[in-house]
């Protein structure tokens, strides 16, 4: 986890299919760093995969944001 907690959150859906299960999406909004073979393994479950879901426009949802410590 990044040492600045601070997030987004907001109501979405996942992003496999039938992308309709609904869920609470918190998104931070300072990234940590990845190496190659994390995203390799993380690519390589099979329980989120396909994680293609094209970005979605808001609808009227609404974005919030959350300072971190």
């Amino acid at each position: 986890m990044p040492s600045n907690r601070a997030f987004f959150q907001y109501a979405g859906s996942l992003t496999t299919p039938p992308c309709s299960e609904g869920l609470q999406w918190f998104v931070m909004k300072h990234p940590i760093q990845m190496s190659d073979a994390q995203i390799g393994a993380f690519e390589r479950l099979p329980h989120i995969n396909p994680n293609n879901r094209p970005v979605q426009p808001l609808n009227g949802r609404t974005v919030g944001a959350q300072s971190g410590h």
